[in-house]
């Protein structure tokens, strides 16, 4: 009998705490990390899969006492371990059919930190209103996360608009543009002219480097036909939404993305020079979700919602 033969005539759910034990521990092949995620003790992990081996009258893993790499699954392991997730994940999606007809519930947005600290928190109360009993759950972090083990429901990334396993609708655009205070622009009369930048501090966006494409100074200053582009000293942030923050202290002038820095702009704190100078950005928000999850309600409102946030503001 193969192993997936015998983890299909396992008595569910009683070894259902192993399963997910095994199935953590062999993607980040350690006992240590799928512990943090399932919020046990790595012993516990440890005790949940030798279990399982008892249980199947085989081992899982090849176990290593040294080197980076502790946990490698075996061949048959490999081979059961797909099935397994796809199992997780229409467990997952059960549970939120279960969920459908309730009044309440969680919904977790994952964003990165400076998209939810410029555009959706100041935003955020107005779904809220509409959708009293959704709690939302914000999940930032500057890289992809996998939707189905941290049990995201949707989200808003910044790229090309392709990633792998989720749907993604185009949410809005953005232009890139010199930003900095009414103060600086003030006593800065010297700059009539892009060149001029020369002699300024410049506020680097490093969010978003090494993505293909994304644009940065010397990509704008190219746009805007300044043909010697050596500007490259400054202060470089790899926060969009600190970039402008050094902005609003007067830090220097910053290369703004236009979501980000468009409260700031319409509030008067902060200015946009050159706005003869039009840059698009070849990159764009997306609203992502996995396609199964794309008919829950609470994933479908808050959908709607963030596409009519930005129709409102156009």
């Amino acid at each position: 009998m193969s192993l997936i033969e015998k983890l299909y005539r396992m008595k569910l759910p009683v070894h259902l705490n192993a399963l997910r034990a095994f199935e953590a521990s062999a993607r980040h092949q350690s006992f240590s990390a799928a512990a943090a995620e399932l919020n046990v003790t790595p012993a516990a992990v440890g005790q949940l899969v030798r279990t399982l081996e008892e249980w199947l009258g085989t081992p899982v893993f090849h176990r290593s006492a040294s080197g980076c790499i502790r946990l490698v699954p075996t061949e048959a392991a490999e081979r059961a371990l797909p099935e397994i997730r796809a199992g997780f994940d229409r467990l997952t999606l059960g549970l939120e059919r279960l969920k459908e007809g309730s009044a309440n519930g969680v919904l977790t947005v994952t964003v990165s930190p400076a998209f939810a600290a410029k555009w959706l928190l100041p935003r955020i109360e107005r779904f809220q209103s509409a959708w009293p009993d959704t709690d939302v759950r914000l999940d930032t972090s500057l890289k992809p996360v996998d939707f189905v083990a941290q049990r995201i429901d949707i989200g808003v990334r910044y790229g090309a608009g392709n990633w792998p396993g989720l749907v993604a609708d185009k949410l809005m655009d953005e232009q890139m543009y010199p930003v900095c205070t009414p103060g600086l622009a003030r006593e800065r009369r010297h700059l009539q002219h892009p060149k001029d930048l020369a002699s300024e501090t410049l506020i680097h966006d490093l969010s978003m480097d090494g993505h293909t494409g994304f644009p940065n100074w010397e990509t704008w200053l190219q746009h805007a036909g300044v043909v010697e582009r050596s500007m490259t000293r400054g202060l470089r942030i790899n926060n969009s939404a600190a970039v402008l923050q050094a902005a609003l202290e007067g830090r220097g002038i910053a290369l703004a993305r236009s979501v980000m820095a468009k409260d700031d702009i319409l509030s008067g704190r902060l200015v946009r020079l050159f706005p003869e100078i039009e840059f698009s950005s070849p990159l764009s928000y997306y609203v992502v979700y996995r396609p199964e999850c794309a008919s829950l309600p609470k994933l479908a409102a808050f959908r709607t919602w963030l596409q009519k946030e930005v129709e409102d503001a156009t």
